[in-house]
């Protein structure tokens, strides 16, 4: 108090006059500033309150930092190139005509003019009926043009192709961990049709052990995936379509772990399933036991692997000298694991191609080469 009364005695005696000095500089800074906005800016003079609403508003871009207003336009461009799949089966275990549905799915229009559609394998397996339900209101009969298991990836067609839209195809490659994306599906079936939520790329190259799943290094994405995303679109921010929403970490205590596949692997094996039906793989022609797992094999002494449980007679694993209860421990120098690690390496070549084989056998290693055949159709 000392101190800011003595302060105050010694102020001189025109600071008053300073004081009113600064006030009248400022308001009069204030009142040109408004002026000049007034002259400058003629968009604001019919603007409510004299605001400036097209300036206030976040402008879109391709690319860049994420904005709401481009999460608006990639729901508009995208959201009707989205469709729900409801997949209709037999009421009873008896086959009979009587059809429910027993679950349902999402769908990417990827051919507006042939009315192809993009979705899990997962969705449609075991339908006898497919309904297709369009952003427009239309539900329409699908039929099945080829669907791969090993993959978990199917086509439908509608033959009304009257008002579609189709998805912008991009190019998964390019795709950097921490760039936005936006997941687009019907979670929980039509009730929450087209809903929209926003993530990143959380990381990429994640394998899962998950059939036809492990088949991909998957992108994952905290984009939130629920049940009835399945077969809906990861898009980029340039409204490009580079992932086919397929699965989400469910255990307990986690959040925000969903997967997709990536379009730009998945593309051959969609070209391929328009073309023909089916998709062509490569294979060793043997039958994997996957129960055989590392926990099981630490258990017993043994080396984790894939555990072979049967050779198809005169097929290349039978040429190459594989046998019944051989475990293959790598492909061409990568590990394998088990039953999954092996799908996902063969799926990197084509029937025809080299690979070597390391296997345990009675506790020795054997390495062998084996040329690839194609596996057959469905299996």
């Amino acid at each position: 108090m000392d101190y800011f009364d003595e302060s105050y005695r010694k102020r001189p005696k025109y600071f008053p006059y300073i004081v009113i000095a600064l006030v009248s500089a400022i308001f009069g800074s204030m009142f040109s500033l408004a002026i000049a906005s007034k002259v400058f800016n003629p968009q604001t003079q019919n603007s409510p309150a004299g605001q400036n609403l097209t300036a206030t508003l976040p402008q879109p871009s391709r690319g860049g930092e994420p904005s709401s207003y481009q999460v608006v336009n990639i729901a508009k461009e995208i959201g009707p190139a989205i469709v729900g799949i409801a997949n209709f089966q037999p009421a009873d275990a008896y086959g009979g005509s009587d059809l429910q549905e027993i679950g349902s799915g999402s769908g990417i229009i990827i051919d507006a003019v042939k009315g192809y559609i993009l979705t899990n394998n997962h969705v449609v397996t075991g339908a006898k009926k497919l309904v297709v339900s369009l952003a427009d209101g239309r539900n329409l009969d699908a039929k099945m043009i080829g669907a791969d298991a090993r993959t978990d990836l199917a086509i439908l067609q509608i033959s009304d192709t009257k008002r579609l839209t189709a998805a912008a195809i991009g190019d998964s490659n390019a795709l950097q961990v921490g760039e936005p994306v936006v997941a687009i599906g019907n979670p929980g079936g039509q009730e929450f049709a087209r809903s929209v939520t926003v993530g990143v790329v959380s990381a990429l190259n994640r394998v899962l052990q998950l059939s036809g799943e492990s088949s991909f290094n998957l992108i994952q994405t905290d984009a939130a995936i629920n049940p009835g995303n399945s077969g809906g679109a990861l898009v980029n921010w340039q409204g490009q379509v580079i992932g086919i929403n397929s699965a989400k970490n469910q255990e307990p205590g986690f959040e925000g772990m969903g997967f997709a596949i990536p379009i730009s692997d998945a593309w051959p094996v969609v070209k391929q399933l328009i073309a023909t039906g089916h998709a062509s793989h490569a294979g060793l022609l043997v039958t994997i036991d996957n129960r055989y797992n590392e926990e099981y094999a630490q258990a017993k002494g043994w080396p984790a692997g894939a555990l072979v449980q049967d050779v198809s007679p005169n097929g290349p694993a039978d040429k190459a000298g594989v046998q019944s209860g051989d475990i293959i421990t790598a492909v061409n120098g990568k590990a394998v694991a088990n039953y999954y690690d092996l799908t996902h390496e063969l799926f990197k070549y084509k029937a025809g191609d080299t690979i070597k084989l390391v296997i345990s056998r009675n506790g020795k290693q054997i390495t062998t080469s084996v040329v690839l055949a194609e596996l057959p159709a469905g299996e």
